[in-house]
């Protein structure tokens, strides 16, 4: 079904080894919280954790299966909330180790020096300066501003809220005509805020945008931290990579080393990952390179993984960074065995934890090695699909009861995601474009068809004018509408496909699919106009 007729959510069939895996370890209904509740699976929830490091070239990292990404997502801002108020804890408890350090410098420490004072202190000092953190409800409001892009996922709203950071202190990042994050706003934002001696608590990009599959500059990003920190200013970076984090395995060979950009095209060939002039940009490459630089970094193994919901997960730059957000519960483990990288329930937000997830996870890692041999050529056919289609939308039109429908597909996709608008010729009317392509997605769900005999289903977005600001200009301007258009109805609609399916790298079946796809949407039409 997965191949050619469901092009919807992040949904595709799963991997073989992982379900067995699941349906083997859940019988046994471990609880990965505690080592003596699942003895087998925790082991792989640790390896799982290293593989994670591994596929960020974290050298000193580690990682964790969480509930699902916004939960991996709400640990990133942990960490970002526990790391930027420690100084000020440090001055409280241990002042002698900030000695002659403004609140501003405080304020401004990295992680990797808060590490430093961390490791000179004894357990109980930690302890009471963990005390004196965040923590503790204090200095919350002094950490100062999180910066998101417009594309962020809704879940950092919700992370926001509960980690008493605020909505009020988010700043949202528009994005450019290609809907990554425009980082030349990013920059003057955060000098602008730095002039105001307002700190930066944080800064999210993001890897595989949910609406458009797209990846922001991470590298740039890095790049320009790296400059602001010889000016003192310096902020935690969590990238959102829930969805685009597997995809890295693409650009590593064999032995886990992160090839160069010319080189790829040869390790790709090498290895028969594309059956069709597929484009990997090195702003792509860039990008996912640059993912090592961050503090840490969320990834979905129920999305690219193709393992079963729910499988998040997160992975951290240094090992030790798990000290400033520890917790011990004596009822579940003692803390002379709290340094063992098994016993989760220290240091993860979840309680309860399957250890099926676990299994599931580690077997499919275990059977498709994180490098272009394994995962690299599974997401690559992915991204294979998700070129052919768009490229396929590019020449397609149909003619529908004396009218001429043509079809317009966002610009090639950073990564599998596909949107696209149905529009009529000569129409001049943005809202009545909208309303004929919600139309075709109420005719394309569960909304107004019979599901098991639709031949074709997939899903849609709306971008806003209030989320997306101009950025979506060029595109509506590419269809023939005016911006005054554009700023009169403020949104248009579009098809939107997570093409996960590894299936259509075979030209005859991609010809199949795709031809039913273009008889699928043109009865919908029939039947619409």
């Amino acid at each position: 079904m997965s191949a050619g007729r469901y092009w919807g959510q992040m949904n595709s069939d799963t991997l073989a080894p992982a379900m067995i895996a699941y349906s083997y370890a859940m019988l046994w209904n471990s609880n990965n919280v505690a080592l003596e509740s699942s003895m087998a699976t925790s082991k792989m929830e640790a390896e799982v954790g290293e593989d994670f490091a591994k596929l960020f070239d974290y050298k000193d990292g580690w990682g964790h299966i969480t509930h699902d990404g916004s939960m991996a997502n709400l640990e990133g801002m942990w960490y970002a909330r526990q790391f930027k108020s420690l100084p000020l804890a440090f001055k409280e408890v241990v002042p002698e180790k900030v000695e002659g350090m403004s609140e501003w410098e405080l304020l401004n420490m990295s992680v990797e020096d808060v590490l430093k004072i961390m490791a000179t202190l004894t357990p109980e000092q930690i302890t009471e300066v963990k005390a004196h953190s965040s923590r503790s409800g204090k200095n919350i409001q002094k950490l100062g501003k999180f910066i998101v892009p417009y594309t962020k996922h809704y879940s950092w709203l919700k992370a926001l809220d509960i980690s008493g950071v605020g909505l009020d202190q988010m700043v949202q990042i528009p994005v450019k005509s290609d809907f990554r994050m425009d980082v030349d706003v990013l920059e003057q934002t955060i000098k602008d805020l730095a002039a105001k001696k307002i700190p930066i608590l944080g800064v999210v990009a993001v890897v595989g945008t949910t609406e458009e599959g797209q990846i922001d500059e991470v590298d740039r990003i890095v790049k320009f931290r790296q400059e602001m920190e010889k000016q003192g200013v310096y902020f935690y970076l969590h990238v959102d990579a829930a969805y685009g984090g597997y995809g890295r395995a693409l650009f590593k060979d064999e032995n886990g080393n992160y090839v160069e950009y010319d080189q790829l095209a040869d390790l790709l060939k090498e290895h028969d990952v594309f059956n069709y002039p597929v484009k990997i940009s090195k702003h792509v490459y860039n990008a996912f390179k640059a993912i090592k630089e961050a503090e840490s970094v969320t990834v979905d193994p129920h999305k690219m993984g193709y393992v079963p919901y729910a499988a998040g997960g997160i992975a951290i730059k240094h090992l030790a960074m798990r000290n400033a957000i520890s917790y011990f519960a004596p009822y579940v483990f003692e803390k002379k065995t709290a340094s063992l990288p098994d016993m989760l329930g220290s240091y993860i937000i979840g309680g309860s934890k399957a250890g099926a997830t676990a299994a599931a996870v580690w077997a499919a890692h275990r059977t498709l090695p994180l490098n272009v041999t394994g995962y690299g050529r599974l997401v690559g056919s992915s991204m294979e699909a998700a070129q052919r289609f768009r490229d396929f939308l590019s020449n397609l039109k149909f003619n529908v009861k004396g009218k001429t429908v043509s079809v317009y597909p966002l610009d090639n996709p950073d990564f599998n995601m596909v949107d696209w608008v149905l529009k009529v010729d000569g129409e001049t009317d943005l809202a009545k474009t909208n309303a004929l392509n919600e139309k075709v997605f109420d005719f394309s769900s569960f909304y107004d068809s019979h599901v098991y005999e639709n031949r074709f289903l997939t899903s849609h977005t709306i971008f806003r004018k209030g989320t997306y600001g101009k950025s979506p200009v060029p595109f509506i301007e590419k269809m023939g509408f005016t911006e005054d258009e554009w700023n009169k109805v403020g949104e248009v609609t579009l098809l939107r496909a997570a093409i996960m399916t590894p299936y259509l790298n075979d030209d005859k079946l991609f010809d199949f699919y795709s031809k039913g796809i273009a008889k699928s949407m043109e009865k919908k039409l029939s039947e619409i106009l």
